[in-house]
């Protein structure tokens, strides 16, 4: 009887050791999947909130600084560094010192610098009026807060934002409206029937929120600098039409000046770096002439 107890004691030792070892093991186990699992959670919170890069579609092509690829290149590397010291609050530290309170000391001064609009971001501006001009163009006014102005140089362009059948799209327009108006803007957009922001624009109505960002581009223009004639544009002349721009074309159009002239290229980036080259070709320095 008692050799049986002292077996089943020493049964019930070791079994008792197998099951606290057992329980031990199950608990590193518990310990180091709920570790993996908050690994893997925080690992997921920051892939959600990495910057996507932008697809074709969102560049409207325009040659804009800083293009919406520059923009995505300075999230990526703003979020790699906060990754890097697991710091979500750096995600946010551009945003710290726009969209102030209208009380804020800071707002009138921020308003006058031009901050109604933002080069890296969209803001968001109502439609407050649409008028068609003619069968597929359409003249849009938007709301601006305040007796605030875009404050727009010559040439400068701002870019629009859509999103057609969950594709998100850009485009580049420039306002017709004085670069100092207070208050709105205007822009003049001729729609096409195929066109993919000709789609989100036909859509707008008074009151609609349309998202812009900018302003992108600019002429170094200054007040009668340039006073003779042969200044203005090729088409004032009386051939005023002449065909496909090449080479040869560019090369009359130039010597046919008594000085040599001062270009102003604006067109897609092929059109621009064709003009570019026949420009050199014809003997205009990169210096003297102005690429939009």
């Amino acid at each position: 009887m008692h050799n049986t107890q002292e077996g089943f004691c020493q049964s019930f030792s070791k079994n008792a050791r197998l099951v606290s070892t057992c329980r031990s093991l199950s608990c590193c186990f518990w310990y180091r999947t709920c570790v993996l699992q908050a690994m893997s959670g925080s690992e997921q919170d920051w892939l959600a909130l990495r910057p996507r890069e932008p697809s074709p579609s969102q560049c409207c092509g325009g040659g804009c600084k800083p293009c919406i690829y520059d923009v995505y290149e300075k999230e990526l590397a703003q979020w790699e560094r906060a990754k890097a010291k697991q710091d979500k609050s750096l995600l946010t530290e551009k945003r710290e010192q726009v969209n102030l309170p209208p009380s804020h000391p800071g707002a009138c001064a921020l308003m006058s610098s031009n901050s109604v609009l933002n080069p890296d971001t969209f803001t968001a501006f109502s439609v407050s009026s649409v008028e068609q001009l003619t069968e597929d163009t359409y003249q849009y006014k938007f709301e601006l807060p305040g007796n605030s102005s875009l404050q727009l140089s010559l040439g400068q362009h701002i870019v629009l934002r859509g999103v057609v059948n969950g594709l998100e799209v850009q485009r580049a327009y420039t306002p017709i409206s004085p670069g100092n108006a207070e208050g709105y803007f205007e822009v003049l957009i001729k729609c096409y029937e195929a066109g993919l922001m000709s789609q989100y624009i036909k859509t707008w109505k008074k009151g609609d929120m349309v998202f812009w960002r900018g302003p992108f581009g600019g002429f170094p223009y200054q007040p009668n600098k340039e006073t003779s004639l042969e200044k203005l544009p090729w088409s004032y002349q009386e051939n005023t039409y002449t065909g496909r721009l090449n080479e040869d074309l560019m090369k009359t159009i130039i010597n046919s000046c008594r000085r040599r002239p001062f270009v102003l290229i604006c067109g897609s980036s092929a059109f621009n770096e064709d003009m570019t080259r026949y420009l050199k070709a014809a003997g205009i320095e990169e210096n003297s002439c102005f690429v939009f």
